[in-house]
């Protein structure tokens, strides 16, 4: 299925008559699951929004360096967590606070947030996933969330598998030391 939509979509996106009618197509195709991989890395609405306005504005200008030698999910993926992790390094440039100001701070608006229903537990899981650095957030999210093997994120990440197994075991144990950790307060 998703086989036959891309090549529809890329076949559109060739001819300059019908570029608009295939883009159109791919965000429709793609924008949710796009939306929430970017928003498991930023957690935030209005941020995700910007960012995937950000990875849309980058897929339109540049579709035509895609050359195929991927399936064309792992091709935006890949410019979703590079767009991604981008926005991430600029905010923690421009805001530097406490760990734990930043964790309470995040927690607040995660409750806040009208467009997460997350109970107690998944706030202290994102909560953890926070105190992660961005290379090992984002193979926690990539493999718990999106359920990606080690092979799909290694094409997406252009990083080795096993490098890969090594940031999750990490990321798997600091997240089981954070919640043990909230757990005893």
């Amino acid at each position: 299925m998703e086989a036959s939509i891309d090549t529809k979509i890329l076949s559109l996106l060739q001819n300059p008559s019908t570029y608009e009618q295939g883009f159109k197509l791919l965000v429709q195709t793609y924008q949710q699951r796009l939306y929430w991989q970017v928003r498991r890395m930023v957690n935030n609405h209005e941020d995700t929004n910007d960012v995937l306005q950000n990875i849309f504005i980058k897929i339109y200008k540049s579709i035509h360096n895609f050359k195929g030698d991927a399936k064309l999910f792992t091709w935006l993926y890949r410019i979703a967590v590079n767009e991604s992790i981008t926005f991430l390094n600029k905010r923690k440039k421009q805001r530097f606070i406490s760990a734990d100001a930043s964790t309470a701070s995040f927690e607040n608006s995660l409750q806040a947030d009208p467009y997460f229903d997350g109970h107690a537990a998944q706030i202290k899981l994102k909560s953890a996933l926070v105190q992660l650095p961005p290379k090992q957030q984002l193979v926690f999210n990539m493999r718990y969330y999106e359920n990606l093997s080690y092979e799909e994120i290694s094409k997406v990440l252009d990083t080795s598998v096993g490098a890969l197994k090594a940031s999750y075991f990490h990321a798997s144990k600091k997240v089981e030391a954070y919640l043990k950790l909230v757990a005893e307060d």
